[in-house]
């Protein structure tokens, strides 16, 4: 598997259509992909927009081959590729067999409905319907059922692009008529032939200096004068803003009010915002506005600095357009710090005010919504998250437990303890107290807020501690969908696949978990171990040096963080850097002696290295001090030295 920083094409268009010179442009590159796929003999027969990957240098990856049919006349090995033409060999066991329905319904073709045979033909219908959802921001063939959407594709001709966006131009729509005939032969009948022409309307563009009219427009019936340019897609890249206080300490409250800017943003319907792990990247870089353009397919960057001093707060904030680098909107707060929610919301109707977006009535609702009104609940809850994110427990419930004092209806600071309880219990000797304290925590955010989505995520943490795992998956899941980059579910969730043996669902679910919580270094964890399980060593190597990049950014940031330095030490062991790993590994259990997941990870670390009598020591501490999650250690890869010994099995059970 190769790791990929990006976004999945879905994400990307966030259901909005694309510029037209941004759809032609990963249009060709996904018709190039296709193309390298289909003379290898692969027929991919899920292409969808979850399954394109947008890095970000703006390179198309076709991922997720689990349903490919290999054709009759390739028995040998197949290879999955990119657009790049680089190719990653996949065995011919996992691809599916063919005479079945598979794939996704709305993106399938009339002949994969129908249960037939399939070949490349039917990829190129199901890229057609992914290249007009891209030109027009909806479906071709809607529905509400299953049957509904049946019946559209193989009876129904979808309606016209350019009545839903007049920017599609008239040759793209005859691209997009031929691509998506119902019947194949009257279809496209290669990637390459299709290529060649998607490239050839790119070719007129850019020759003629203008974009192509749409159906039935001249380019001559507007005036220059009064002519329009195409609209700038409206999406922002929120950095973290530079803290200039005197306190370093103070990079946890930095790190919270951008976080909420960006939640708070991403509520504006008409405007995409990059998630946080697409950020981190650059979280006190010295980087410009056009760079991180370039790189993520950003059109805005809004950056900024906040300074503290005593009870004032100043926050500078600027919105540059990264085509021209020009600033189109900037402002200074000098405010008392009771004000931070404030200045936090007037950013944000300030910037839907540049880019000319009305909110609705809701979302000047939830931009208004304060998570309290007691300010230092709100900076004790912002330093209880950054221990809980370190997973320093006694810390973060001491946190969490000031600022309920403060504010008792602070439905955050709830769920945010019942989620510490929930680690507690897995680290503390499974002592009840911890699920009782949790779950009134727990009841108590949902009593305050039905909908939060962190709630949600708390209690699925509780549900895995108790080793119900279906029920811990579920509650992930609705977190997912109520918040995709809800902190701390794709943890949840990867941990309950894991620990309950489903490590192929957990395998699937990789590119989606790192695009919403790869800030997070505890969520990789799952991930990865699911992909050893699997035997992708490959694949888990590649996860595995990702979280060391995030690991090594943390460090530099917080170099106390003696969690990132265990999972560091594993981590480099198992990349064969075994001097530096046992060098991490004895700082940090000389920093927390008794902390038991700190010992266990050391153990885990010990046996990558495969010197079995450090491990088992180590194992046998982590147990002393209370590390109890048996299921999880009687899986985890990084102790497979240890599994058949007699010694584990008298710890740990079989």
């Amino acid at each position: 598997m190769e790791l990929l920083q990006g976004q999945t094409l879905k994400h990307r268009m966030a259901g909005k259509a694309l510029r037209p010179d941004v759809a032609l442009e990963l249009a060709i590159q996904i018709a190039e992909a296709l193309e390298a796929a289909h003379t290898r003999g692969i027929v991919h027969r899920d292409i969808k927009p979850a399954n394109i990957f947008v890095t970000t240098g703006n390179q198309v990856k076709v991922l997720d081959f689990g349903l490919a049919k290999l054709s009759l006349r390739r028995t040998r090995m197949a290879e999955a590729v990119g657009a790049s033409g680089t190719v990653t060999a996949i065995s011919e066991e996992n691809l599916t067999s063919p005479g079945s329905t598979m794939g996704t319904i709305a993106y399938m073709s009339p002949e994969q409905v129908r249960g037939e045979e399939l070949d490349a033909r039917s990829d190129l219908f199901s890229f057609g319907v992914v290249l007009y959802e891209m030109c027009t921001g909806r479906h071709p063939f809607p529905g509400a059922t299953s049957g509904v959407i049946f019946d559209a594709i193989l009876n129904r001709a979808p309606e016209a692009p350019s009545e839903t966006n007049p920017e599609v131009p008239a040759d793209l729509e005859r691209i997009l008529s031929k691509i998506l005939e119902k019947d194949r032969d009257m279809r496209y009948q290669t990637a390459a032939e299709l290529r060649t022409d998607l490239r050839r309307l790119k070719r007129d563009r850019e020759s003629s200096g203008a974009r192509t009219p749409a159906k039935g427009t001249s380019v001559h019936s507007i005036p220059p004068a009064t002519a329009h340019p195409v609209e700038t897609e409206k999406s922002v890249a929120v950095l973290y803003f530079e803290n200039l206080s005197s306190a370093k300490e103070d990079e946890y409250f930095r790190d919270g009010m951008t976080e909420d800017i960006i939640t708070e943003l991403a509520n504006i319907q008409g405007l995409r915002v990059f998630p946080r792990p697409a950020m981190l990247a650059y979280r006190d870089k010295p980087v410009t506005a056009p760079q991180v353009g370039t790189e993520l397919g950003a059109s805005y960057v809004l950056g900024g600095s906040i300074r503290r001093a005593g009870n004032r707060l100043r926050v500078t904030a600027q919105l540059v357009e990264t085509r021209t680098n020009h600033t189109l909107w900037g402002q200074r707060y000098d405010r008392e710090m009771a004000d931070v929610f404030e200045v936090q919301d007037e950013i944000a109707r300030a910037l839907a005010q540049a880019l000319r977006i009305s909110l609705s009535p809701q979302e000047e609702k939830t931009i208004a919504r304060k998570p309290t009104e007691n300010l230092q609940a709100y900076d004790f809850y912002l330093r209880g998250r950054s221990y809980a994110r370190r997973e320093s427990l006694e810390f973060a419930m001491q946190m969490f437990e000031q600022a309920i004092k403060l504010d008792p209806a602070f439905a955050l600071a709830h769920a945010a303890m019942a989620n510490v309880c929930a680690i507690s219990y897995e680290w503390r000797g499974r002592d009840p107290k911890w699920i009782d304290q949790g779950l009134a925590a727990c009841n108590r955010a949902l009593t305050l807020d039905p909908s939060l989505p962190e709630a949600l995520v708390a209690r699925g943490r509780i549900f895995y501690a108790q080793q119900r795992y279906d029920e811990a998956i579920e509650y992930a899941r609705l977190a997912i969908a109520r918040k995709p980059d809800c902190e701390g579910a794709y943890n949840v969730l990867g941990r309950s696949f894991f620990a309950s043996g489903r490590f192929q669902e957990a395998a699937g679910l990789v590119e989606r978990a790192i695009e919403a919580n790869g800030d997070d270094y505890n969520m990789y964890i799952p991930y990865m171990n699911a992909l050893g399980r699997l035997g992708d060593l490959e694949g888990s190597r590649r996860i595995r040096e990702r979280e060391v990049q995030v690991l090594h950014q943390q460090l530099e940031l917080v170099p106390e963080d003696v969690r990132a330095r265990i999972l560091l030490a594993a981590d480099l062991a198992s990349l064969g850097q075994e001097e530096d790993a046992i060098r991490h590994l004895q700082m940090a259990v000389a920093l927390r002696p008794n902390d038991s997941g700190v010992l266990y990870n050391a153990a885990c670390t010990y046996g990558v290295l495969q010197r079995k009598a450090e491990a088992l020591e180590m194992l046998k501490r982590a147990k002393e001090h209370g590390y109890a999650n048996l299921d999880w250690a009687r899986k985890d890869p990084d102790l497979a030295c240890l599994h058949d010994t007699p010694e584990f099995k008298a710890l740990y059970g079989s």
